[in-house]
Protein backbone atom coordinates (compact mmCIF):
# COMPACT_ATOMS: atom_id res chain seq x y z
CA UNK A 1 0.00 0.00 0.00
CA UNK A 2 1.36 3.42 -0.96
CA UNK A 3 1.56 6.24 1.60
CA UNK A 4 -1.30 8.00 -0.19
CA UNK A 5 -3.47 4.87 -0.07
CA UNK A 6 -2.66 4.51 3.61
CA UNK A 7 -3.71 8.11 4.25
CA UNK A 8 -6.96 7.52 2.35
CA UNK A 9 -7.64 4.41 4.41
CA UNK A 10 -7.06 6.25 7.68
CA UNK A 11 -9.28 9.19 6.75
CA UNK A 12 -11.96 6.74 5.68
CA UNK A 13 -11.65 4.98 9.05
CA UNK A 14 -12.26 8.28 10.85
CA UNK A 15 -15.40 8.80 8.77
CA UNK A 16 -16.68 5.26 9.30
CA UNK A 17 -16.08 5.47 13.05
CA UNK A 18 -18.14 8.65 13.26
CA UNK A 19 -15.20 10.74 14.40
CA UNK A 20 -15.63 12.71 11.17
CA UNK A 21 -19.39 12.56 10.47
CA UNK A 22 -21.09 14.03 7.37
CA UNK A 23 -20.62 17.79 7.32
CA UNK A 24 -17.66 17.73 9.72
CA UNK A 25 -14.66 19.94 9.07
CA UNK A 26 -11.27 18.25 8.88
CA UNK A 27 -8.60 19.40 11.34
CA UNK A 28 -5.84 21.66 9.96
CA UNK A 29 -3.42 19.84 7.68
CA UNK A 30 -0.52 19.66 10.14
CA UNK A 31 -2.78 18.42 12.92
CA UNK A 32 -4.47 15.79 10.74
CA UNK A 33 -1.10 14.59 9.39
CA UNK A 34 0.15 14.08 12.94
CA UNK A 35 -3.09 12.37 13.94
CA UNK A 36 -2.90 9.95 11.01
CA UNK A 37 0.82 9.39 11.30
CA UNK A 38 1.58 10.44 7.72
CA UNK A 39 3.50 13.26 6.13
CA UNK A 40 1.78 16.21 4.50
CA UNK A 41 2.41 15.28 0.86
CA UNK A 42 0.62 11.90 0.99
CA UNK A 43 -2.13 13.56 3.01
CA UNK A 44 -2.65 16.21 0.32
CA UNK A 45 -2.84 13.53 -2.36
CA UNK A 46 -5.30 11.56 -0.25
CA UNK A 47 -7.51 14.61 0.18
CA UNK A 48 -7.43 15.26 -3.58
CA UNK A 49 -8.49 11.68 -4.28
CA UNK A 50 -11.33 11.85 -1.75
CA UNK A 51 -12.51 15.15 -3.22
CA UNK A 52 -12.74 13.52 -6.65
CA UNK A 53 -14.69 10.67 -5.05
CA UNK A 54 -17.06 13.26 -3.52
CA UNK A 55 -16.21 12.11 0.00
CA UNK A 56 -14.57 15.45 0.85
CA UNK A 57 -15.36 18.99 -0.24
CA UNK A 58 -12.72 21.73 -0.25
CA UNK A 59 -14.23 25.15 0.41
CA UNK A 60 -11.72 27.85 -0.40
CA UNK A 61 -10.97 30.00 2.62
CA UNK A 62 -13.12 27.84 4.87
CA UNK A 63 -11.50 24.42 5.02
CA UNK A 64 -12.12 20.84 3.97
CA UNK A 65 -15.37 19.13 4.94
CA UNK A 66 -16.87 15.68 4.80
CA UNK A 67 -19.74 15.74 2.30
CA UNK A 68 -23.27 14.55 3.03
CA UNK A 69 -22.16 11.04 1.92
CA UNK A 70 -25.57 10.52 0.33
CA UNK A 71 -25.79 7.72 -2.26
CA UNK A 72 -26.56 10.04 -5.18
CA UNK A 73 -23.46 12.09 -4.41
CA UNK A 74 -21.06 9.20 -3.87
CA UNK A 75 -22.31 7.10 -6.78
CA UNK A 76 -22.73 9.84 -9.37
CA UNK A 77 -19.40 8.91 -10.93
CA UNK A 78 -20.83 5.52 -11.87
CA UNK A 79 -22.40 6.95 -15.02
CA UNK A 80 -19.05 8.23 -16.25
CA UNK A 81 -17.42 4.88 -15.55
CA UNK A 82 -20.14 3.07 -17.49
CA UNK A 83 -19.73 5.46 -20.42
CA UNK A 84 -16.04 4.48 -20.57
CA UNK A 85 -16.72 0.74 -20.71
CA UNK A 86 -15.95 -1.04 -23.97
CA UNK A 87 -18.79 -1.86 -26.34
CA UNK A 88 -18.38 -5.58 -25.71
CA UNK A 89 -19.64 -5.05 -22.14
CA UNK A 90 -23.01 -3.69 -23.30
CA UNK A 91 -24.70 -7.05 -22.83
CA UNK A 92 -23.37 -7.21 -19.26
CA UNK A 93 -24.86 -3.77 -18.56
CA UNK A 94 -28.26 -4.93 -19.82
CA UNK A 95 -27.97 -8.02 -17.61
CA UNK A 96 -27.30 -5.83 -14.57
CA UNK A 97 -30.36 -3.78 -15.46
CA UNK A 98 -32.40 -6.99 -15.76
CA UNK A 99 -31.35 -7.99 -12.25
CA UNK A 100 -32.08 -4.63 -10.62
CA UNK A 101 -34.94 -2.90 -12.41
CA UNK A 102 -37.69 -5.55 -12.06
CA UNK A 103 -37.08 -5.57 -8.31
CA UNK A 104 -37.26 -1.77 -8.25
CA UNK A 105 -40.48 -1.86 -10.27
CA UNK A 106 -42.06 -4.33 -7.86
CA UNK A 107 -41.07 -2.10 -4.95
CA UNK A 108 -42.55 0.90 -6.74
CA UNK A 109 -45.88 -0.90 -7.15
CA UNK A 110 -46.13 -1.19 -3.36
CA UNK A 111 -45.13 2.42 -2.65
CA UNK A 112 -46.19 4.58 -5.59
CA UNK A 113 -48.24 7.71 -4.92
CA UNK A 114 -51.02 9.07 -7.12
CA UNK A 115 -48.77 11.96 -8.18
CA UNK A 116 -45.94 9.62 -9.14
CA UNK A 117 -48.33 7.41 -11.12
CA UNK A 118 -49.63 10.50 -12.94
CA UNK A 119 -46.07 11.47 -13.89
CA UNK A 120 -45.39 7.99 -15.27
CA UNK A 121 -48.67 8.11 -17.16
CA UNK A 122 -47.70 11.43 -18.75
CA UNK A 123 -44.48 9.92 -20.08
CA UNK A 124 -46.41 6.93 -21.38
CA UNK A 125 -48.82 9.23 -23.25
CA UNK A 126 -45.86 11.13 -24.68
CA UNK A 127 -44.36 7.84 -25.87
CA UNK A 128 -47.62 6.93 -27.62
CA UNK A 129 -47.59 10.29 -29.41
CA UNK A 130 -43.93 9.91 -30.43
CA UNK A 131 -43.99 6.47 -32.03
CA UNK A 132 -42.60 7.94 -35.27
CA UNK A 133 -39.89 9.97 -33.55
CA UNK A 134 -37.25 7.62 -32.15
CA UNK A 135 -35.27 10.28 -30.26
CA UNK A 136 -38.35 11.74 -28.59
CA UNK A 137 -39.77 8.31 -27.86
CA UNK A 138 -36.60 7.23 -26.11
CA UNK A 139 -36.37 10.49 -24.18
CA UNK A 140 -39.73 9.74 -22.57
CA UNK A 141 -38.83 6.04 -22.33
CA UNK A 142 -35.86 6.93 -20.13
CA UNK A 143 -37.93 9.43 -18.12
CA UNK A 144 -40.62 6.75 -17.62
CA UNK A 145 -38.11 4.35 -16.11
CA UNK A 146 -36.47 7.01 -13.93
CA UNK A 147 -39.89 7.94 -12.53
CA UNK A 148 -40.71 4.28 -11.83
CA UNK A 149 -37.44 3.70 -10.01
CA UNK A 150 -37.82 6.94 -8.00
CA UNK A 151 -41.24 5.69 -6.90
CA UNK A 152 -39.49 2.73 -5.28
CA UNK A 153 -38.14 5.14 -2.69
CA UNK A 154 -34.64 3.68 -2.64
CA UNK A 155 -32.06 6.32 -3.50
CA UNK A 156 -29.16 3.89 -3.77
CA UNK A 157 -31.04 1.68 -6.21
CA UNK A 158 -32.20 4.73 -8.17
CA UNK A 159 -28.64 6.04 -8.45
CA UNK A 160 -27.25 2.70 -9.59
CA UNK A 161 -29.86 2.39 -12.33
CA UNK A 162 -29.37 6.02 -13.39
CA UNK A 163 -25.68 5.23 -13.75
CA UNK A 164 -26.29 2.60 -16.41
CA UNK A 165 -29.27 4.21 -18.13
CA UNK A 166 -27.27 6.47 -20.46
CA UNK A 167 -25.52 3.55 -22.13
CA UNK A 168 -28.71 1.51 -22.52
CA UNK A 169 -30.62 4.54 -23.80
CA UNK A 170 -28.29 4.85 -26.79
CA UNK A 171 -28.82 1.15 -27.45
CA UNK A 172 -32.60 1.65 -27.42
CA UNK A 173 -32.26 4.50 -29.92
CA UNK A 174 -30.21 2.15 -32.11
CA UNK A 175 -32.88 -0.54 -31.86
CA UNK A 176 -35.64 1.92 -32.73
CA UNK A 177 -33.71 3.00 -35.81
CA UNK A 178 -32.95 -0.43 -37.24
CA UNK A 179 -35.88 -2.63 -36.14
CA UNK A 180 -39.26 -2.10 -37.78
CA UNK A 181 -42.18 -2.03 -35.36
CA UNK A 182 -40.01 -1.75 -32.25
CA UNK A 183 -41.66 1.52 -31.20
CA UNK A 184 -45.10 -0.04 -30.90
CA UNK A 185 -43.65 -3.04 -29.04
CA UNK A 186 -41.91 -0.68 -26.64
CA UNK A 187 -45.08 1.30 -25.93
CA UNK A 188 -47.05 -1.90 -25.37
CA UNK A 189 -44.47 -3.18 -22.87
CA UNK A 190 -44.53 0.12 -21.00
CA UNK A 191 -48.32 0.01 -20.89
CA UNK A 192 -48.08 -3.36 -19.14
CA UNK A 193 -45.71 -1.89 -16.55
CA UNK A 194 -47.97 1.12 -15.99
CA UNK A 195 -51.09 -1.02 -15.59
CA UNK A 196 -49.36 -3.21 -13.02
CA UNK A 197 -48.23 -0.13 -11.07
CA UNK A 198 -51.73 1.32 -11.22
CA UNK A 199 -53.11 -1.95 -9.84
CA UNK A 200 -50.50 -2.02 -7.08
CA UNK A 201 -49.63 -5.56 -8.15
CA UNK A 202 -45.98 -6.14 -7.20
CA UNK A 203 -45.71 -9.56 -8.83
CA UNK A 204 -47.20 -8.38 -12.11
CA UNK A 205 -45.07 -5.22 -12.07
CA UNK A 206 -41.89 -7.23 -11.62
CA UNK A 207 -42.90 -9.66 -14.38
CA UNK A 208 -43.79 -6.83 -16.79
CA UNK A 209 -40.45 -5.11 -16.22
CA UNK A 210 -38.57 -8.39 -16.57
CA UNK A 211 -40.31 -9.16 -19.85
CA UNK A 212 -39.57 -5.67 -21.17
CA UNK A 213 -35.86 -5.82 -20.36
CA UNK A 214 -35.66 -9.45 -21.44
CA UNK A 215 -36.99 -8.49 -24.87
CA UNK A 216 -34.24 -5.90 -25.19
CA UNK A 217 -31.60 -8.40 -24.07
CA UNK A 218 -32.81 -11.02 -26.56
CA UNK A 219 -32.67 -8.47 -29.37
CA UNK A 220 -29.17 -7.38 -28.38
CA UNK A 221 -27.93 -10.98 -28.25
CA UNK A 222 -29.20 -11.57 -31.77
CA UNK A 223 -27.56 -8.39 -33.05
CA UNK A 224 -24.24 -9.18 -31.39
CA UNK A 225 -24.43 -12.71 -32.80
CA UNK A 226 -24.97 -11.33 -36.31
CA UNK A 227 -22.04 -8.94 -35.89
CA UNK A 228 -19.77 -11.71 -34.64
CA UNK A 229 -20.84 -13.97 -37.50
CA UNK A 230 -20.13 -11.20 -39.99
CA UNK A 231 -16.67 -10.69 -38.50
CA UNK A 232 -15.91 -14.40 -38.72
CA UNK A 233 -17.04 -14.51 -42.34
CA UNK A 234 -15.01 -11.42 -43.18
CA UNK A 235 -11.97 -12.94 -41.53
CA UNK A 236 -12.35 -16.16 -43.56
CA UNK A 237 -12.66 -14.17 -46.75
CA UNK A 238 -9.50 -12.27 -45.94
CA UNK A 239 -7.70 -15.56 -45.28
CA UNK A 240 -8.90 -16.93 -48.57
Amino acid sequence: MSLTDEAISRIRALILSGELPPGARLPPEHQLAAQLGVSRNPLREAVKALVVARVLDVRRGDGTFVTSLEPRLLLEGLGLAVELLRDDTLLEIVQVRRMLEPAATALAASRISAEQLDEIGEHLNAMRAACDDVEKLNHHDAAFHRAVVRAAGNETLSTLLDGISGRTLRMRVWRGTVEAGSSHKTVSEHEAIYNALAAGDTTLAQAAALMHIGTTETWLRSVLGDVEGSRDQHGEEETL
